[in-house]
């Protein structure tokens, strides 16, 4: 009988990366992935409902729908290249200031990330996810320095084209190794060892 290497638990975060998407009308393309350092913690759930049908005095029939996943992704700091990428913000070419731009619309990319666990390690994406813009804030430093951190918001609706919001791959799996070099998508080759 073969050993099961599926782990029992999963712990940890780290490897938090975000992919740029493109929509040409029919499918989704992500750019290069870019390291999102500093994770501290994320949460994600699932969207969507079940209605129940009721016939011959019982539950006769549930329909689920899967409208994909809301999440929290904590951070240190977003970067400015984040929030230049994501948000459109702007540098300022006469004060080099960092700004951002009401008219923009966020872009849509993908979320990569990893768990650790018992057994191998297990690295995630979120496809077709939009964020919105965290909050600022900071306070006083008092006997002991307190790091601040900036919560991201996001959703990862399905992807309008292939239906699918999340996948994730284990250790040993053929996109295992590359997995932070291109965004892994179902069918496609996967990116090998130069």
């Amino acid at each position: 009988m073969a050993e099961n290497t599926e782990n029992k638990v999963e712990f940890g975060l780290k490897n938090a990366y975000y992919a740029i998407a493109t929509d040409d009308g029919s499918k989704l393309t992500y750019g290069d992935p870019v390291a999102l350092k500093g994770a501290t913690e994320l949460s994600i759930d699932p969207e969507g409902e079940s209605n129940d049908f009721y016939a011959d005095d019982t539950k006769y029939y549930t329909s689920v729908s899967n409208q994909g996943y809301s999440g929290k992704l904590t951070v240190a700091r977003l970067n400015d290249q984040f929030n230049q990428d994501v948000f459109g913000d702007v540098i300022d070419a006469t004060t080099g200031m960092q700004v951002d731009n009401t008219d923009a619309e966020p872009k849509r990319f993908a979320l990569l990330f990893e768990f650790s666990g018992d057994k191998n390690r297990t690295r995630h994406v979120m496809f077709n996810v939009t964020a919105t813009r965290p909050s600022i804030g900071s306070k006083t430093k008092e006997d002991k320095t307190e790091v601040n951190t900036q919560e991201l918001s996001f959703t990862a609706a399905p992807d309008p084209y292939e239906h699918r919001s999340h996948g994730k791959v284990s250790e040993g799996s053929p996109a295992y190794s590359n997995f932070f070099t291109k965004v892994v998508v179902p069918g496609e080759t996967t990116p090998t060892n130069p």
